[in-house]
């Protein structure tokens, strides 16, 4: 498994933008799915975004489709989440994950290994 820390989460006025990094360890880094999921107060945790180990398939939720992007760096083994034209609803503790079984499957909830969660939180 891979061991995950999340960065880059603060405090953004509404219509702005973050950029969420996730430095992994281990050596396997390209062989993982990496994804992001977030957790609103109240709520229960959701997917966001997912990446093939490659870089070549991206998938998101409905919610934040053309407004984040997810890509990686398997070089840095770090992933990351940039999110535009942020909103009030975008406010939760946003989860750096991974799987083994690739991009697609994170994006049914199947995960290996979670980071510790970095807060974003959108005032309007």
């Amino acid at each position: 498994q891979v061991q995950l820390g999340e960065s880059g989460g603060g405090l953004v006025q509404a219509g702005g933008s973050l950029r969420l990094s996730c430095a992994a360890s281990g050596r396997t880094f390209s062989s993982y799915g990496m994804g992001w999921f977030r957790q609103a107060p109240g709520k229960e945790r959701e997917f966001v975004a997912a990446i093939s180990p490659s870089g070549a398939f991206t998938y998101y939720a409905d919610s934040v489709k053309g407004r984040f992007t997810i890509s990686r760096d398997n070089a840095k083994s770090t992933v990351y989440l940039q999110m535009n034209s942020l909103n009030a609803e975008d406010t939760a503790v946003y989860y750096c994950a991974a799987s083994g079984r690739g991009g697609s499957s994170l994006s049914q909830g199947v995960v290996d290994s979670w980071g510790q969660g970095t807060q974003v939180t959108v005032s309007s």
